[in-house]
């Protein structure tokens, strides 16, 4: 039978590789020290501590460009085959406001015929700016992340503030750390930037940075992320 995904064991996976591309084998073993028997088995207060004592060694021993590299690095990456039709049109227009306009009809598109959402939350998620394509002013598009999408409905109908930021965000870890009235380093956050960060990358096929503005890791009521598109685009 073949192995459950283990998604703890995955993402350490991944911050170690980036940990050793960005700054070597030493920084690495420094920062994932007491990381190899985590698991999904693991007690997510033992998963908590540990993640906050690595983004504190992160921090200690690396600058920001780099610990943002690395988080950026571990993020789970919109599909690329979804991604070329926009990339082609890209590259035939040279305009990133058409490939705005398509990442929002796809980002529509989900939304009614994968998520099903009543028109009612519907409306209210796209005239909030949220998901995929997010709000283009100039070269700086601001990205706002929608809810974990099998707990959508549930967070739009949501009153508990906590529970709602709870139900928020995509990563397992972190709405762990908020059901337990936990904080982790903002730096943290720079995983989740990166699914952005890989799609406008992938579409311009040239490097852009990303900010983190709002997060529900520090007690914000959303995420958003600012995505900074390089000058000549």
């Amino acid at each position: 039978m073949p192995q459950e995904f283990d998604f703890d064991r995955a993402w350490l996976d991944k911050f170690s590789n980036c940990l050793d591309e960005a700054a070597g084998e030493k920084v690495r073993t420094q920062v994932m020290a007491g990381s190899e028997g985590l698991s999904e088995d693991t007690s997510r207060g033992d998963v908590i501590t540990w993640t906050r004592g690595a983004m504190e060694r992160l921090e200690s021993l690396l600058d920001d460009s780099q610990c943002r590299a690395v988080m950026t690095g571990c993020a789970c990456q919109y599909p690329k085959s979804d991604l070329q039709d926009v990339r082609e049109a890209y590259e035939s227009s040279g305009d990133v406001d058409l490939a705005h306009r398509m990442l929002q009809e796809k980002f529509e598109e989900f939304l009614i015929n994968v998520l099903n959402l009543s028109d009612e939350h519907f409306e209210a998620v796209v005239s909030w700016g949220w998901g995929l394509a997010g709000i283009k002013e100039g070269d700086t598009i601001t990205a706002t992340k929608i809810p974990k999408s099998g707990f959508l409905a549930q967070y739009l109908d949501e009153s508990d503030p906590q529970k709602k930021r709870e139900y928020y965000c995509h990563c397992p870890r972190i709405r762990d750390a908020v059901g337990h009235g936990e904080t982790l380093p903002l730096i943290h956050c720079y995983c989740g930037a990166g699914f952005y960060k890989g799609i406008w990358e992938d579409i311009l096929q040239e490097p852009v940075e990303v900010e983190v503005l709002e997060s529900v890791l520090q007690g914000g009521e959303i995420c958003t992320i600012a995505v900074h598109l390089p000058p000549n685009v």
